[in-house]
C-alpha cells in the first residue's frame, strides 16, 4: 500500500457511468414520451437534457479540503509498516473526490486528547496525491510523546479524524528551478517524496515538461526506521535524474553509504551548490533542521528564515 496507485478522477464519456446513469435514462424517456404522444418529444428532449447535465456536473471530481474548517474523514484502511509505523488511508465522500492539495503544502490534524483540555492541532504532508481520487494516505510514525501520533496510533477502522487544509508556503510548481537538494530525517520525508512523485509523473516521457534534477539526503537511525525505502529505490531506478543517498547513525555491517549524521561534506559532496537556480528543501526532527541551517549558511547557501517562504533558496518545512 506504501505505493499508492492512480485513478482517473475524471469519468470518460463512454464509461458505464454515464452509460447507465445518464444515456440509457434520457433514452428512455425521450423514447417513452415519442410512445405516449409524438408532440411531446421536444420537451422530453429538454428535460433529458437539463437532468443529464445536472447529472454530468454532479460525477465530477470535487475538491474536499477546506482550509478554514474541520472535515471528518473516516478511517477505511490501516497498514502496520512496523511496531510504531503505520499507513492510514482516509475515504473522502465520494469515490470521484479528490483531496484538493497542492503539491508541496499540506493538512492540519485535530483532536481533543484524554487529559488535554484544549484541541491538539498538528501538520501532516499525504504520501498521496489529487491524483488518487476517493481517498488519501498519511504515513505516521508513533512517539511516545507524540499527541497526535499516540492518537492515530489508537484509531480503528470506521473512527474519524478531523481534517483542514491546504496549508503551507510551499506550492511547487514544474521547473521552478533548474536544480533541487532535499535533505529529510525520518517522517520528513513525506513531503519530499510528494514532490518527486510530482516531478517524476511530470517527465516528458509521461506527457509533461519536468525537466527538475532532484538529489535527497535522507537520514534515519537504523535501516528499519528508513521509510518508503523500496518506493525511494523504484523512483532512482526510474528516473536518472533522482538520485537519493541514505544516511545512518547507527549502520549495519558492511553498510556502505553514509554514516553518522548529515555534514556539510555530505551536502556539499551530494546535493546542488548554491547558485540562483537551485532551492534546498529541508524537513526533519527539529534538532537536525537546526543543525542543517548551520551547515547551509557555513557552505555558501542564503541563510534560511524562521518561517520559510516560497522564494527562500533554503526551504524548511
Amino acid at each position: 500500500m506504501a505505493s499508492t496507485t492512480s485513478q482517473k478522477t475524471k469519468s470518460p464519456l463512454l464509461s458505464s457511468q454515464y452509460v447507465n446513469g445518464i444515456y440509457i435514462p434520457c433514452a428512455l424517456l425521450v423514447v417513452g414520451t415519442a410512445i405516449l404522444r409524438i408532440q411531446w418529444v421536444p420537451y422530453a428532449i429538454a428535460v433529458a437534457a437539463v437532468l443529464g447535465s445536472v447529472k454530468v456536473f454532479n460525477n465530477q471530481p470535487k475538491k474536499v479540503l477546506k482550509p478554514d474548517k474541520f472535515q471528518e474523514f473516516e478511517l477505511k484502511e490501516k497498514t502496520i509498516i512496523s511496531h510504531n509505523v503505520a499507513i492510514y488511508r482516509f475515504a473522502l465522500p465520494r469515490r470521484i473526490d479528490i483531496l484538493g492539495l497542492p503539491i508541496g503544502q499540506h493538512i492540519s490534524i485535530g483532536a481533543v486528547i484524554p487529559g488535554q483540555t484544549k484541541e491538539i492541532v498538528r501538520s501532516y504532508t499525504p504520501i498521496s496525491s489529487d491524483e488518487n481520487a476517493g481517498y488519501f494516505d498519511l504515513l505516521l510514525k508513533s512517539y511516545p510523546t507524540g499527541n497526535i501520533s499516540r492518537y492515530m496510533a489508537s484509531l480503528q477502522v470506521g473512527q474519524t479524524i478531523r481534517v483542514k487544509g491546504p496549508k503551507g508556503a510551499m506550492v511547487y510548481t514544474p521547473n521552478m528551478v533548474s536544480h533541487l537538494g532535499m535533505i529529510a530525517g525520518g517522517t520528513g520525508i513525506t513531503p519530499m517524496l510528494q514532490i518527486i512523485r510530482a516531478i517524476i509523473r511530470g517527465r516528458p516521457r509521461h506527457g509533461g515538461n519536468d525537466q527538475t534534477r532532484v538529489d535527497l539526503i535522507f537520514a534515519n537511525v537504523t535501516p528499519e526506521d528508513i521509510l518508503l525505502k523500496e518506493d525511494l529505490d523504484e523512483l532512482a531506478q526510474e528516473d536518472p535524474n533522482f538520485t537519493v543517498y541514505y544516511v545512518l547513525n547507527n549502520p549495519p555491517e558492511g553498510w556502505t553509504a553514509g554514516v553518522g549524521f548529515v555534514t556539510p561534506e555530505m551536502i556539499k559532496e551530494r546535493l546542488p551548490a548554491p547558485t540562483p537556480d537551485m532551492k534546498l528543501l529541508i524537513c526533519g526532527p527539529p534538532p537536525m533542521v537546526s543543525a542543517m541551517k548551520k551547515a547551509t549558511l557555513s557552505l555558501g547557501y542564503q541563510k534560511a528564515n524562521p518561517v520559510s517562504k516560497l522564494p527562500d533558496q533554503v526551504f524548511c518545512f
